[in-house]
């Protein structure tokens, strides 16, 4: 019998716990990394199998990065859209997270106009960014645009989308995803985010991935600008504390 985690909020937003769900369906492809096993959803309510975690070990976490180049290779329609079926809202976190309405964006037009315009104009206007602040952020849009940061991301990746530390699991049969705000979108966010809050073995889940699906040359170099959406996401939901390690990343850009 499948041991059950139910997750509840009887005050979600419409669509939350479905859009969840939808993603970690999507997610689940062959020979990727696994996720979680969606049990039953609802309005307010998800019920998952229940996982247990172990160690993380140096092979586990190469398999991972492997695994993980598979799941990006399955695709996506396009940068910013949704998981395939899915017509609902999404989410990443509590915070809202809009989708692309067609799929004919290059990546850095993406990214810059539903990723990083709509937290960094949150935060101005709940008074965590001045006119300074904004015009930095202005002044990335305006590159990501013009089509400066798209090596690496011609092609759509399907993406975790929320690939902190605390969404990898890593269990006895490998590395186990759960909480997605799953799109199409650039390979190297993901690994941005593994980086972002620390994650054990990071060194060799990137080498894993590497060998599997080789980087683009300067990748590392683009580490900050794929980092500054979850921490703008930070800076809205959590305020003040967040603000000062967003500025960073983006004058680092």
């Amino acid at each position: 019998m499948t041991d059950i985690f139910v997750k509840q909020r009887p005050d979600a937003p419409a669509g939350f716990f479905e859009a969840e769900a939808s993603g970690l369906r999507w997610l689940a492809v062959p020979g990727g990394v696994s996720v979680v096993s969606v049990l039953d959803v609802s309005p307010g309510r998800l019920a998952l199998e229940r996982l247990t975690e172990v160690e993380p070990s140096a092979r586990a976490a190469e398999r991972f990065g492997r695994e993980l180049a598979v799941t990006h290779a399955a695709g996506a329609a396009g940068f910013g859209t949704p998981p395939d079926g899915w017509t609902g809202p999404g989410f990443i976190g509590t915070a809202p997270l809009p989708y692309a309405n067609h799929d004919g964006l290059r990546w850095g037009e993406f990214y810059a106009s539903l990723r990083v315009a709509p937290y960094a104009r949150a935060a101005r206007d709940s008074g965590l960014f001045g006119p300074a602040e904004t015009a930095l952020f202005d002044r990335i849009c305006a590159h990501l645009t013009d089509g400066r940061y798209d090596a690496g991301g011609t092609v759509p990746s399907r993406l975790h989308g929320d690939l902190w530390a605390g969404n990898v699991l890593w269990c006895a049969d490998g590395v186990r995803l759960v909480d997605p705000a799953a799109h199409g979108g650039h390979p190297e966010t993901d690994l941005a985010m593994l980086a972002l809050f620390g994650l054990p073995h990071l060194a060799r889940v990137l080498a894993g991935y590497d060998e599997a699906a080789p980087l683009a040359d300067g990748w590392r170099d683009r580490v900050r600008l794929h980092q500054l959406h979850p921490l703008l996401v930070h800076v809205v939901l959590f305020g003040e504390r967040y603000v000062g390690r967003t500025l960073a990343a983006a004058r680092a850009v």
